[in-house]
């Protein structure tokens, strides 16, 4: 038990740097996927053809890449077009162009589980459809978009690891570290694993808050 606490201890910075660029990472692609991903559940709901298509496109397109090839492409070529980005930057954008897939089929889905006559009766009114997904649709979707989406959020938590494979600091690439110093890898990757649980266990205790407030306020 002294050796497996002698890890933690003698290592202390490490593991707080790791996990220090995992909640960065986390943080920035959760805002920008949010963000990309609910423009993206607007064109997947829009009235407008082509902004339909172009939804569907990228959902699809991005959705089956793994995200390996998505940080790969960031990585290494996107170089070979003379626009250099750091490879912690570059693997912020990698997670949110990924995640954003997700949220929007998130978004679209809790749209879809709003009455259509709440939007033809908002229609009917004079307002525009910007109008009715923010002010009308949105607010009644939440709800329902809830539980998916922190499941999402959840997911791209635990795919902040696959940074490590692109030479980000994360806590994915502390096992690489400790390899080199000689420090016990059952021990490191017990320690890891409780790091990401103590992220994850607020995630999940909130999406559970939400999901019992809303569902009395129904």
């Amino acid at each position: 038990m002294g050796e497996f606490f002698r890890v933690l201890t003698d290592n202390g910075q490490l593991f707080v740097d790791g996990f220090t660029n995992t909640v960065k990472l986390f943080l920035i692609a959760a805002v920008g996927s949010l963000v990309l991903g609910t423009l993206l559940g607007a064109m997947r709901v829009s009235p407008v053809p082509a902004l339909r298509a172009f939804g569907a496109t990228y959902v699809n397109l991005v959705r089956n890449t793994p995200l390996t090839l998505v940080f790969a492409f960031l990585v290494f070529a996107v170089p070979k077009l003379d626009v250099n980005i750091d490879y912690f930057p570059s693997a912020a954008i990698a997670l949110t162009v990924y995640t954003s897939a997700f949220v929007c089929e998130v978004i679209r889905s809790g749209v879809n589980t709003v009455a259509a006559g709440q939007a033809e009766a908002a229609r009917a009114l004079g307002m525009t459809f910007g109008q009715v997904l923010t002010l009308i649709v949105l607010p009644q979707a939440l709800r329902a978009m809830v539980p998916p989406m922190m499941s999402v959020y959840i997911a791209m938590l635990k795919n902040t690891t696959i940074a490590a494979g692109f030479s980000v600091l994360e806590a994915g690439a502390i096992p690489a570290y400790m390899a080199e110093r000689g420090e016990p890898q059952f021990a490191v990757l017990l320690w890891i694993t409780i790091g990401f649980l103590i992220l994850i266990l607020p995630l999940v205790a909130l999406q559970r808050f939400l999901e019992r407030k809303w569902r009395v306020a129904r």
